[in-house]
């Protein structure tokens, strides 16, 4: 059986002490939760202070970004070698946000999916559609290249380190959530795509998270659905409380 995977992306928010005390926040939240694998992904500047933070604890370090080349002049860039350096264990790669504001296309992603591969960093790979590409029913078509395109050229033996999430972009920050039953069916068509990728045993392994103002009111009804193996967090991460219950909510049995 999967487990449940619960990642909080901090997105451009927290200063290293206010890292710090978030994170301390989640120690005392979280202490009590079995079953449940979690992650959080501070910015650059906090990262090595929570890894510090978060040692002898159950929760991992992601970083949200990197850059695909191993060293050089790419002012401003960080390489997989330094995110690995820092602490993390995985890094969040194709964001919605990157995508848009940063001009990042499904060839540069590839790109940083093998190159944080190549460090035995764990990516987290995000895919999603917007308002109008699923209103006009290109849900399917567009997650499908997403996904083809990221996971271009990645073994078998490393899809075991890979984790997809799907997040909508109208339902990234905006408070519009995609129903359970309208998420696990992309999940599902995402697991199929795998099994024609690769083979059934790698379908049903590879972790698939949801993204998109999940909150601890609504990520019960979320995680139940069969296909949906976790949450990608971002507004509700920046509080323990609201980060914790989400978590919480992620127990079985």
């Amino acid at each position: 059986m999967r487990r449940i995977f619960i990642a909080g992306n901090w997105k451009m928010f927290k200063t290293m002490s206010e890292a710090i005390a978030l994170v301390e926040g989640l120690k005392e939240t979280c202490s009590d939760v079995q079953g449940v694998d979690v992650a959080v992904a501070p910015p650059f500047t906090a990262l090595y202070v929570v890894f510090q933070a978060i040692q002898s604890t159950p929760i991992a370090l992601a970083a949200q970004n990197l850059f695909h080349e191993t060293q050089g002049a790419y002012t401003g860039e960080i390489s997989p070698g330094m995110v690995r350096d820092a602490g993390c264990d995985f890094v969040i790669l194709g964001h919605s946000e990157r995508r848009q504001y940063f001009g990042e296309t499904d060839a540069a992603v590839n790109k940083k999916v093998r190159a944080a591969l190549m460090v035995e960093l764990a990516p987290i790979l995000c895919v999603g559609e917007s308002l109008d590409e699923r209103e006009s029913g290109r849900t399917f078509e567009v997650v499908d290249r997403q996904v083809r395109a990221g996971l271009q050229g990645c073994s078998e033996e490393e899809m075991g380190r890979v984790v997809i999430a799907y997040e909508p972009i109208w339902a990234i920050g905006t408070g519009r959530t995609a129903t359970p039953q309208q998420a696990n069916e992309v999940h599902a068509h995402i697991r199929n795509l795998l099994d024609s990728l690769y083979h059934t045993e790698i379908a049903a392994k590879t972790r698939v998270l949801y993204g998109g103002s999940v909150k601890p009111s609504n990520a019960r009804d979320l995680l139940d659905q069969p296909d949906i193996d976790g949450a990608l967090v971002g507004g509700a991460s920046l509080e323990a409380e609201s980060f914790a219950g989400i978590v919480r909510a992620g127990v079985r049995g």
